[in-house]
């Protein structure tokens, strides 16, 4: 360090002790190595006139003046200036890149270190302080300059501790609070500033938290202090609903930080963390008595079984969840979600169809594609939404059903689970009347938020665009009592994709197909064959057969009955209601079907009195939505179609598949009666699944192939 000459400050020759202050002349007294003379003084006089008022004693401000002074008549003498300057120069170049400093004799060490800490320079101030402090120059007890030392010690620690929260280093910052608090507990001084060392040190804590836990992965030490000190935090000031016993405690824990400010505080703290890391943190936070972690937990172990491919975790979940009791919040479709990844579609409908939510319900009605589609729908955009955010370690984007289903250790669990149901009590499937009508979606939204505060919507859609689709839909999930988190944009889908590829689940229980249907195109009686666009051009759009399941279940070929005279029993528009249909009354109820739609789409009556008795509203909703289309096209189909052979698929008490040849043909034409679009004779097999409802059997879905 460069050190000006002695004879700076009229040091006596008597003073053995001498102190190094890392400051120059300029920095000291506060002005600009260029200040001319007259700006010199001027602020030597503002300098005198501004004296710290903290409480230091008359000795060290009489010294801190006598400094000022010093520093001004060198500064203000040409002569004295010049040799100063070259003194810095030549230090400079012989020590580049350290901080010129002055000696000063130790009965002006207070002045100089009140000085240092007035030109910015807090941590140097509370290190030397101190220092000054310790053995064996600490000054004599009860004395002016130890009370001078032991104040300028906590005023330059509490703005050190400041400019590093400015900087963002936090942990460096609670660090030198804590410093500065143990040095004036052992001091047994100023009581006043150990109440403000504590309390700025409790409002730095979260801050501490995020840079602890916002450290990469491999930062294991830091990060198990960051996640210990959360705990604590949470657990101090209440849990996660903030409601200790005693409030004005948890003012003193939580600081300035009320629930609202938490809340976006926790929010942003969870996306640094582990899946893993939440699990066990809920857990604990569970274990001490709150209602919120233990929901949370269960959306982190179902990220983490989703994410990992471990079934086991998402049964954790589910067992977790069935178990919780939560005023005024639905957990059914919930557990309807989890029952579907466990493979356990029976139950998940039974969950939905049982909600009380009615919005819900109306969505899952007016859902274009039968229940299993429903409920893949929902569960998807539920993991993709609600349960796979904000987790430092796992990929919001991936959901991916079909992956999921495919796993050999998912297959291999469901299989365990389904032997194991098997050996316990008997399963009861949902009455007819339980399950919802399937129907179309016409705004093609489906709505799931987290009740809370909205955030930024990063979407492109308008305010229009929410505020009218959310009048039409008025669904959310309820609330969590006393919890309200940031909440996520709804979900738009302007356009459903197509359906994808059937999955196997299970030992032949369970055969997932996750089916979603284009609103508005390539809808009706072409799908089931050749179908063609709206324009007439001719697409052959074709889906992959159902697959059978790993064990495949019995198939029986069903012959339509004949009249005498050879041909089909002519087909009767009436409810199906015997409990076990025969194979001539399913063959009769799917021709009806044929039979109706060709004349809906031939203009020959409305969907709904040709389709009520053998369809449910989805189904006759799409009808009647193509019908419309050719309609405002100016075009009419004519189609002949007849069922020449059935095989059953499945059966059981609520639902039937089958699989049918269909001998099928038609054309489009337009008003002046010109063919524009055209489908040859040809032979097409299509799966139909027909479930029953509170009135007998009808259709639900159909997939070509």
């Amino acid at each position: 360090m460069g050190k000006t000459p002695d004879t700076v400050y009229s040091l006596q020759p008597t003073v053995s002790l001498l102190v190094d202050l890392p400051i120059d002349h300029f920095r000291l007294l506060g002005v600009s190595p260029t200040a001319e003379a007259e700006m010199v003084l001027r602020t030597l006089q503002l300098r005198l006139d501004r004296t710290p008022d903290q409480g230091f004693t008359h000795d060290a401000l009489t010294q801190r003046a006598e400094l000022l002074r010093l520093s001004a008549d060198l500064l203000s003498d040409p002569v004295r200036r010049r040799e100063y300057e070259a003194t810095l120069l030549e230090l400079g170049r012989d020590h580049p890149g350290e901080t010129a400093g002055l000696e000063l004799a130790s009965n002006r060490e207070v002045a100089g270190l009140m000085l240092l800490w007035e030109a910015h320079a807090p941590h140097e101030t509370f290190q030397m302080a101190r220092q000054a402090l310790q053995p064996p120059q600490a000054p004599a007890l009860g004395s002016g300059r130890e009370s001078d030392l032991s104040l300028l010690a906590a005023l330059a620690c509490r703005d050190a501790a400041f400019q590093d929260s400015e900087q963002r280093r936090y942990e460096s910052a609670a660090n030198l609070l804590q410093e500065g608090l143990q040095l004036l507990q052992r001091m047994g001084k100023l009581p006043d500033q150990r109440q403000a060392l504590e309390s700025e040190l409790r409002q730095l804590r979260p801050y501490r938290i995020l840079d602890l836990l916002s450290r990469d992965l491999a930062e294991q030490s830091a990060r198990r202090e960051g996640l210990v000190m959360l705990e604590a935090f949470i657990l101090e000031r209440g849990g996660l609903e903030g409601a200790p016993a005693d409030a004005e405690a948890s003012d003193e824990v939580a600081g300035a930080m009320d629930q609202g400010a938490f809340e976006l505080f926790f929010q942003q703290i969870r996306r640094f963390l582990t899946v893993q890391e939440q699990v066990d943190l809920f857990g604990h936070l569970q274990e001490a008595g709150s209602i919120d972690a233990a929901f949370l937990g269960v959306m982190a172990l179902a990220a983490a079984g989703f994410s990992q491919r471990k079934p086991e975790r998402v049964q954790d979940a589910r067992t977790k969840l069935e178990a919780l009791v939560l005023d005024g919040f639905d957990t059914k479709p919930l557990l309807g979600c989890l029952d579907l990844l466990l493979g356990d579609v029976d139950r998940a409908e039974r969950r939905f169809s049982t909600s009380a939510d009615p919005a819900l319900k109306a969505w899952m009605d007016d859902h274009p594609g039968d229940v299993l589609a429903a409920l893949c729908d929902y569960c998807r955009t539920w993991l993709g939404r609600d349960v796979l955010p904000g987790y430092r370690d796992v990929d919001a984007d991936a959901v991916d059903l079909e992956t999921w289903f495919a796993d050999r250790d998912v297959q291999a669990y469901v299989e365990s689970l389904e032997r194991k149901q098997a050996r316990q009590a008997t399963f009861t499937p949902p009455m007819a009347d339980d399950l919802p009508p399937l129907g179309l979606d016409p705004d093609g939204t489906l709505p799931m938020s987290i009740p809370a505060p909205a955030m930024a919507d990063e979407s492109s859609e308008s305010e229009a665009d929410v505020s009218e689709r959310s009048a039409a839909h008025p669904f959310s999930w309820p609330r969590i009592q006393q919890l309200s988190w940031p909440a996520l944009p709804r979900l738009s889908v302007p356009e459903i994709p197509r359906p994808s590829r059937p999955v196997l689940i299970g030992s032949g229980v369970f055969a997932a197909l996750v089916v979603v249907v284009a609103v508005g195109s390539l809808i009706g009686l072409r799908q089931e064959a050749d179908p063609s666009a709206a324009d007439g051009q001719s697409s052959a759009v074709k889906e992959k057969p159902l697959p059978q399941a790993n064990a495949t279940p019995p198939t029986a070929t069903l012959k339509p009955e004949q009249t005498a005279s050879g041909s089909a029993e002519p087909v009767a528009l009436a409810p199906l209601k015997a409990p076990q249909p025969t194979a001539a009354q399913l063959q009769r109820l799917l021709q009806g079907w044929l039979d109706g739609k060709a004349a809906v789409l031939q203009g020959e009556g409305t969907a709904q009195s040709r389709l009520q008795a053998i369809a449910r509203p989805g189904l006759i909703s799409l009808v009647r939505q193509q019908r419309a289309a050719d309609q405002a096209g100016g075009l009419k189909q004519a189609i002949e179609a007849s069922i020449t052979s059935v095989q059953l698929v499945s059966e059981t008490p609520q639902r039937i598949e089958l699989l049918a040849e269909v001998d099928y043909r038609d054309q489009t034409t337009n008003t002046a009666g010109r063919v524009v679009a055209k489908t040859e004779p040809s032979m097409i097999r299509v799966t139909y699944i027909l479930g029953r409802d509170a009135d007998g059997w009808r259709l639900q879905a159909y997939i070509p192939g």
